[in-house]
């Protein structure tokens, strides 16, 4: 009879807390935002167009042709990060269980000069923060102080995926 009431115990122990987890298990938020929420969330930006493709919402944002003669490089490069390190990607990711990534697409005309795609697990808390303030500080210093552009551009490369038109970004 020892055997059987150990055998309980152990059996007890190891499901219980199983149980537990089970029961207070809940469903997870896979919901999706429309093209219009989308939109809605980047309304203070100046969008070209805002959709969903899949589960990634892309933004498109149209550059300034004038920016890009005067700042070059630097100003092909950041487009995308100055709007995909930002408030309204931090609510997409917090009100959407469901979104993958946030792309950030920019454009002169037609032509489409960058692209970065911030996936949701790339940052975590801290690196949020670091990215808003990155990005913050570049919005408002980056044209008296272009370091803050370059670290902007820095941190986008580490943690996006990215990619730039030659005829506006020259291989080094």
């Amino acid at each position: 009879m020892k055997p059987v009431s150990t055998w309980r115990r152990r059996a007890a122990a190891v499901l219980a807390p199983a149980l537990l987890a089970a029961g207070g298990c809940e469903e997870p938020d896979l919901s999706l935002p429309t093209d219009a929420q989308v939109a809605e969330y980047f309304a203070a930006s100046r969008i070209q167009s805002a959709e969903m493709t899949g589960n990634v919402a892309v933004i498109t944002i149209a550059q300034s042709s004038d920016q890009l003669r005067r700042g070059g490089r630097i100003w092909a490069q950041v487009g995308p990060y100055i709007y995909l390190f930002s408030q309204p990607t931090v609510d997409l990711f917090r009100d959407f269980g469901g979104l993958a990534g946030v792309r950030v697409v920019t454009k002169v005309g037609s032509a489409e000069v960058a692209r970065a795609l911030l996936p949701r697990a790339a940052l975590n808390g801290v690196t949020w923060r670091r990215a808003l303030n990155v990005a913050g500080r570049a919005r408002l210093e980056g044209t008296e102080r272009i370091s803050l552009l370059e670290e902007l551009i820095e941190f986008g490369e580490e943690h996006t995926d990215h990619s730039y038109n030659e005829r506006y970004v020259r291989r080094r």
